[in-house]
């Protein structure tokens, strides 16, 4: 998501970085691009033609900063206006009906609303919430079928009803069962259609007439585009929603929808799927989705998917026994694990500052590595992964063949042990990291 966008956007604004000052001929060489960048994006033609301007208007009446070079400047200005564009500020859903809150999910067909229910419900779990799932889909058999698998993967319950013919009957019935179990939050699955259709309103209608709605989310798939801009505007037009949901942002988009929504609808992006697993759905921060646009990282949301994904007290276990020089190969297999929990390497690394698209296009960020590593350390005996020593040429055949890898992929993996247990006692005996540092560099 957006890496194209950032490369032609990092290029464009690159491209002051050998001027000393802003002028207005440099302005418009550099906007000119941003421009066609934002549009190859998919952005919508009105919004990348305001936000031009205004980026123009704001340089042109810039002070001009002695610290900031010419790119630097734009660069924030960029930013700034990418914020306000995007939202400004993180809006959060509105869970405050009580006893109940009542949330009701909307999309076409394939946007991935009925995953995203159960996301949404795997999140409120975590924040301490008590939700209830409401198949109100009663067109699709498969589609309540697929409800009830993922809640049974949250551990929520689901209401259901494949007799009743009424969506709004079934939406009452399921608040009046979230009560009687003591749920807090209710998530109303709604049909969906393969267009936007009168049918499908009149009975978002019924359903928002019969419950009265706290929050009322449109799912839209980022694939689709400016498309999906197109189909936001119209279930704003005639039956109204809260915020918008983006899915599929880990895949190949080119993140026209989420700069364009709240412009073209007056409705926020309140959150964004960014995988398959229930665990994949993150708050939609204008700020930092700004800063991952512009390569500027997103150490945030890092940070806090670590939080949310890795065994914190593990980790810093880890982290010790590694400074101490007591890192085994046992040690190795639980960072791994750790690490895989946090998502795509691909994707993480787009959350650090200064690696950009084209970096990421260069680097041979192999997923499939990683499993061999895996496989090569699962192969192994807790004593030979505790100590590697023990490793002779019949137990790397061994390891090799059960892991279905060779003797030189096994080999391999042996010696970057080694050496980073070598690195480690260096830096251990020139008095710890910063000494290290500092010796390394010259410095005294």
């Amino acid at each position: 998501m957006f890496q194209e966008l950032t490369s032609r956007l990092g290029g464009a604004l690159r491209k002051l970085s050998s001027e000393e000052r802003l002028t207005e001929d440099n302005i418009r060489d550099a906007l000119r691009e941003v421009r066609m960048a934002l549009l190859e994006a998919d952005v919508n033609y009105g919004v990348a033609k305001e936000f031009v301007a205004r980026v123009g208007e704001v340089a042109a009446g810039q002070k001009v900063w002695d610290d900031l070079s010419a790119d630097q400047q734009v660069v924030k200005i960029v930013r700034d206006e990418l914020v306000e564009l995007l939202g400004g500020e993180t809006r959060d859903l509105n869970l405050s009906g009580t006893p109940l809150a009542t949330v009701m999910v909307m999309g076409l067909q394939g946007s991935g609303k009925t995953t995203f229910c159960a996301k949404l419900a795997h999140k409120l779990v975590k924040e301490g919430r008590r939700p209830m799932l409401v198949a109100a889909d009663i067109y699709r058999p498969a589609a309540i079928d697929q409800l009830i698998t993922l809640a049974e993967q949250v551990g929520v319950p689901v209401h259901s009803d494949r007799e009743r013919r009424n969506a709004a009957q079934i939406v009452k019935m399921g608040a009046r069962r979230a009560k009687d179990n003591d749920c807090d939050v209710l998530i109303v699955d709604t049909a969906g259609r393969l267009h936007i259709d009168e049918t499908l309103m009149n009975e978002l209608g019924a359903i928002d007439k019969m419950v009265a709605m706290d929050e009322k989310l449109l799912v839209v798939d980022a694939m689709i585009g400016q498309e999906a801009v197109t189909i936001a505007q119209q279930f704003a037009e005639k039956v109204g929603f809260d915020g918008a949901v983006l899915t599929k942002m880990d895949g190949d988009a080119r993140g026209g929808a989420a700069l364009s929504v709240l412009k073209v609808t007056g409705r926020p992006v309140k959150l964004v799927s960014t995988g398959e697993k229930v665990a994949d759905l993150e708050t939609f921060h204008p700020d930092r989705m700004a800063g991952r646009i512009l390569g500027m990282g997103d150490v945030l949301s890092l940070i806090e998917r670590a939080e949310d994904s890795m065994d914190m007290d593990e980790a810093e276990g880890l982290a010790q026994r590694f400074l101490e020089n007591q890192f085994t190969l046992e040690d190795f297999q639980k960072q791994i694990r750790q690490v895989k929990k946090m998502g795509p390497l691909k994707g993480i690394m787009k959350m650090m500052p200064g690696v950009d698209a084209g970096m990421l296009d260069k680097s041979n960020v192999d997923e499939k590595q990683m499993v061999k590593v895996e496989a090569i350390l699962d192969s192994m005996t807790n004593a030979e992964r505790r100590n590697p020593d023990l490793i002779n040429g019949s137990r790397r055949k061994r390891i090799a063949k059960g892991s279905g890898t060779n003797v030189s992929q096994v080999n391999k993996l042996l010696k970057q042990y080694r050496d980073m247990r070598r690195m480690m006692r260096q830096i251990n005996a020139a008095g710890g990291l910063e000494t290290f540092a500092q010796k390394m560099l010259g410095g005294h």
